[in-house]
C-alpha cells in the first residue's frame, strides 16, 4: 500500500463479494507493536454533477440499504472490473439520467472513508447535456427517481438536511467553485 514503515505481517480475507472484500490484517507499526486492522477493499466508483445549460443539476433518489433510507444523490456508480473512470462516468450518466454530455471534466478524486476502506472516488462535472431515455440496469435501480433542481435549490436542500450524501455535497460545492472560476 504506500508507507513502508507499516509492514503487513498477516492478511486474511474474511469475506469476498461482488462489490467489496473484507480483510483483517496484522500490521507492524514503526515503533514495533503489532496492530490488527479491519478494512474493506472496493473497486472504486464515480459520481457526476450533471449540470444543464439552465444551471440545474440532476439528482437521483434511491433506496440505500445500509442507511435504510431513500437518499438524494448525484448520479454515481461503481467501476466494473478495470473500467476507466471517465468511461464509467459517461456510462452511469446515461444509465441513470438518460443524458449524454458534450464535456466532462474531473472535479476531484479522493478516498471516501479511509478509516476502513480503500474506495477511491472520481468526481466529474458534465455539461452540454442532451437528454435521452434512462437505461436502468438492474432491480435495485427500478425504483430510482430522477429529479432536476436548480443549483441554488440543491444547496438549500443540503442546508435543510434533505441531501446528506457526502459525494453529492462535495460534488456540488466543487462544481459551484469551478463555475465561479475559483478552481
Amino acid at each position: 500500500m504506500g508507507d513502508d514503515r507499516y509492514r503487513v505481517v498477516k492478511s486474511e480475507v474474511k469475506f469476498e463479494g461482488e462489490i467489496i472484500s473484507l480483510f483483517v490484517d496484522e500490521v507492524e507499526m514503526p515503533w514495533g507493536d503489532i496492530c490488527e486492522r479491519e478494512y474493506v477493499r472496493h473497486k472504486g466508483a464515480v459520481g457526476i454533477v450533471a449540470l444543464t445549460d439552465e444551471n440545474e443539476v440532476y439528482l437521483v433518489k434511491q433506496y440505500r440499504h445500509p442507511t435504510g433510507e431513500m437518499l438524494l444523490e448525484i448520479p454515481a456508480g461503481k467501476l466494473d472490473g478495470k473500467e476507466d473512470p471517465l468511461g464509467c462516468a459517461i456510462r452511469e450518466l446515461k444509465e441513470e439520467t438518460g443524458s449524454v454530455c458534450r464535456e466532462m471534466v474531473k472535479l476531484a478524486e479522493f478516498y471516501t472513508t479511509p478509516g476502513y476502506s480503500d474506495e477511491f472516488f472520481h468526481l466529474y462535472l458534465a455539461t452540454g447535456l442532451e437528454v435521452g431515455a434512462v437505461e436502468l440496469e438492474d432491480d435495485e435501480e427500478q425504483e430510482l427517481e430522477v429529479l432536476k433542481v436548480s443549483l441554488n435549490e440543491a444547496f438549500e436542500m443540503i442546508s435543510a438536511g434533505k441531501i446528506r450524501d457526502g459525494k453529492t455535497i462535495a460534488g456540488l460545492a466543487l462544481a459551484e467553485k469551478l463555475l465561479k472560476g475559483k478552481m
